[in-house]
């Protein structure tokens, strides 16, 4: 089990990054930790890998107390990986030798073995035998990933792992890793901005706002019961209306349009007239202003600019 104890850490006095963090993760699980840009996800990352040293608190993986530049001539812990947004990759060899590099020479078919399922899970067995330096930034990205699994860590710490990946290949790339993941038994913690990767695969979601922990959950009761606005906004578009004086927080879906003569006790009907409808591939976000506020919700056709429509909340939908 993972274990942060109450961790704090600042680049400089003035400047506390992580404020009093303090959280558990068992083997096995899946992490995901999400916010806005310069919130510290990836410093928290490096504090867990053991790159930085902490202020204050410590950080414990079983029995092991996890320890700074300080104390190691080699920051980093041998039975972690953490995959960077700068990959750190060795351009002039093949994608096949990166992910040998850390493996044993003196079994020489288990390496080729493991390399091989490896490229599998990344879907780069095309490119084995290609130099890293020819790759794309989306395909380092993959083959930074496979090198980090190649002895089976501990424990996983990805930094964006997906940033640079192409949609095509995101969605079956994110599928086959945490899938591996899962069987291999490896923890995992993800440094990310994507919603998938947290409502598909996460057991628990950390969200970071104005350097503390903001909320520590399960990803789908924090969508469905997002505590203000900047969290529900990491998941979708929102929108935050008042509603006979009250502040309501509703995602697209959860508004619906009806029929004027159509009244449930249960909902409240809202008038609008229609400003902007935007094409999203499956339907059509439709932008519209009611009471002088504007408010988005998603329809399966497109509506005319300025007609005027009843909508409905459904809020627990």
């Amino acid at each position: 089990m993972l274990v942060v104890n109450n961790i704090s850490f600042g680049y400089s006095k003035k400047k506390i990054v992580l404020n009093n963090f303090n959280f558990t993760l068992h083997k096995g699980e899946h992490l995901c930790v999400m916010g806005e840009s310069g919130c510290g996800k990836s410093t928290l990352l490096k504090t867990i890998y053991g790159l930085l040293n902490l202020n204050s608190g410590d950080i414990f993986w079983k029995e092991n107390e996890v320890l700074g530049p300080e104390f190691h001539l080699v920051p980093g812990m041998d039975f972690f990986k953490y995959v960077a947004q700068d990959f750190d990759l060795m351009p002039y060899i093949s994608v096949s030798e990166n992910i040998k590099k850390f493996l044993s020479r003196f079994y020489p078919e288990e390496s080729e073995k493991r390399t091989q399922e490896l490229l599998e899970v990344i879907e780069m067995k095309a490119f084995e035998n290609t130099k890293v330096k020819n790759l794309s930034g989306g395909q380092k990205q993959r083959v930074a990933i496979a090198r980090a699994l190649a002895k089976e860590p501990e424990l996983l710490l990805l930094d964006e792992p997906f940033g640079q990946i192409d949609n095509f290949k995101k969605n079956s790339l994110r599928r086959n890793l945490f899938t591996y993941l899962k069987n291999k038994n490896i923890t995992c913690i993800v440094a990310t901005h994507d919603k998938n990767d947290a409502l598909s695969f996460a057991d628990r979601l950390i969200v970071i706002r104005n350097n503390k922990i903001l909320i520590n959950n399960h990803p789908l009761e924090i969508y469905k019961n997002p505590n203000n606005k900047y969290v529900a906004a990491l998941f979708d578009d929102v929108n935050e209306i008042m509603i006979n004086g009250d502040p309501i927080l509703l995602y697209p879906h959860q508004i619906k349009i009806i029929e004027k003569s159509k009244h449930q006790t249960e909902v409240k009907n809202l008038k609008a007239s229609v400003l902007n409808a935007y094409f999203k591939g499956s339907f059509w976000l439709i932008e519209a202003k009611f009471e002088n506020q504007i408010v988005f919700f998603n329809h399966f056709v497109t509506i005319e600019i300025g007609e005027q429509i009843y909508l409905s909340i459904h809020k627990n939908s």
